[in-house]
This record gives C-alpha cells, structure tokens and sequence, in this order.
C-alpha cells in the first residue's frame, strides 16, 4: 500500500512538473517535508532499527525529488 502510495505521489510530481514547473514546487516541498518528517520520527528508533525504519522514508523523498525534477527536464526539452 505505502509502495503503490509513493508510486502515485511520483506520477503526480512528474505530470505536474511537466505541465506547470513553477506550480510542481508547492507539493514536491510538502511531500519532502512528510518524508523528513517520517524519517526523522522513524529514527528515534535505538541502535541499527532506526536507521533501518528511516530508509524508506529517505528512498521514497528521493524519488519523489527525481521524480519532478524529471518533469521540469522534460519541460525544458519541449518545443513549447
């Protein structure tokens, strides 16, 4: 469920940023924000555990970063 969850917030992040960059920079920084903020109530966690209940809040705000930053390459290179 999460996996399909980020997957979708992905897709949206790419087709916003493709059809409105400036617009695109609201939601990737939310979505970076509930990411950091997962990961960093995630890492209280003692020992290895919290580093291992981090990661995929760390993997998931990188692709979401990727993800828009992807679109806005992409809006760059069109012809419009």
């Amino acid at each position: 469920m999460l996996i399909a969850g980020v997957i979708a917030l992905c897709i949206v992040l790419f087709v916003l940023a493709l059809l409105a960059p400036r617009l695109s920079r609201g939601p990737q920084r939310a979505s970076q924000k509930a990411f950091g903020l997962g990961g960093r109530g995630a890492s209280k966690a003692p020992g290895p555990l919290g580093r291992w209940l981090s990661k995929p809040f760390r993997s998931s705000s990188k692709a979401a970063g990727k993800s828009a930053n992807a679109g806005r390459r992409a809006r760059g290179k069109m012809p419009l």
